[in-house]
């Protein structure tokens, strides 16, 4: 099987009869799919249900298990049609394994009152020197988005920063595939937590997502976009973070919840 990018994929998938797609171990990160794949996978198996899909408005995730390289098939079902919100389930299967289930809910637009806090957009600059491909722990799905660390965060870079800051873009063109686009680049961020290791040999992985688009993903121009994830809290083996996905111009287009686990067998030493 050879390498393709997301949006080669993804058509595989809409253009299946029976929701199938497959993809390759560039796309892992440890024994798993990333994450934003395998989500993103089970995001447009959902869509097809819905020609005329109203905008994204949030999905619920729970990684059930690995997602490992190959062919995938997508259960895609319409919970409820309303006037105005769908709500949809998507599952992911490897083989008879269920690996991946997504609640996702789309909305029509409506009048109403709007409220707009500040949602502090301070990036720092995108600096070459910072780009992925400088650390060495970078998993290889990396190698289909063009970014770079931005604030701290950077996995097992030995300092306990309680924020992360990325810019990322995506190297192919995903202009047919909104949701999908925000979806995968929302998932980039690792657990902020790793930050606080010198080295390797901590796995993590998330147990649940949540993601909520403020802005209708249709809307969305950026091409460049700033993630900025914080720590919640992290104790016994389980850790919490949340994150803000903005567009190049400061717009807050999603937000982000995970519920993450990690193995940490060198307690207190973050050697």
């Amino acid at each position: 099987m050879q390498d393709r990018d997301l949006p080669q994929i993804l058509s595989e998938l809409k253009k299946s009869p029976d929701h199938r797609a497959s993809f390759t171990e560039t796309w892992t990160q440890g024994r798993s799919a990333f994450g934003g794949l395998s989500t993103a996978l089970a995001v447009c198996g959902a869509i097809k249900l819905l020609p005329e899909s109203p905008p994204a408005r949030s999905l619920m995730v729970s990684f059930i298990g690995p997602v490992l390289p190959g062919e995938v098939a997508v259960v895609p079902r319409i919970q409820r049609q309303g006037k105005n919100v769908t709500q949809l389930s998507s599952e992911l299967y490897c083989g008879e394994e269920l690996c991946l289930q997504v609640m996702a809910v789309f909305g029509n637009t409506r009048d109403s009152l709007r409220v707009k806090p500040d949602p502090g957009f301070a990036p720092a600059p995108r600096l070459a020197e910072k780009g992925f491909e400088r650390n060495p722990a970078k998993p290889s799905f990396l190698q289909y988005f063009e970014g770079c660390w931005s604030g701290g965060g950077v996995p097992f870079s030995g300092k306990p920063d309680l924020r992360l800051g990325i810019w990322a873009r995506h190297k192919s063109d995903m202009s047919k595939f909104p949701v999908e686009k925000l979806v995968t680049l929302a998932d980039i961020p690792p657990p902020v937590i790793l930050s606080h290791y010198a080295t390797p040999g901590v796995p993590a992985s998330s147990l649940t997502w949540s993601l909520e688009f403020v802005m209708e993903p249709e809307s969305v121009e950026s091409d460049w976009f700033y993630l900025d994830y914080q720590i919640e809290h992290a104790a016994n083996g389980y850790t919490q973070q949340s994150g803000k996905l903005f567009t190049e111009n400061g717009e807050l287009c999603a937000l982000s919840r995970q519920c993450m686990v990690y193995f940490d067998n060198r307690v207190n030493s973050h050697t």
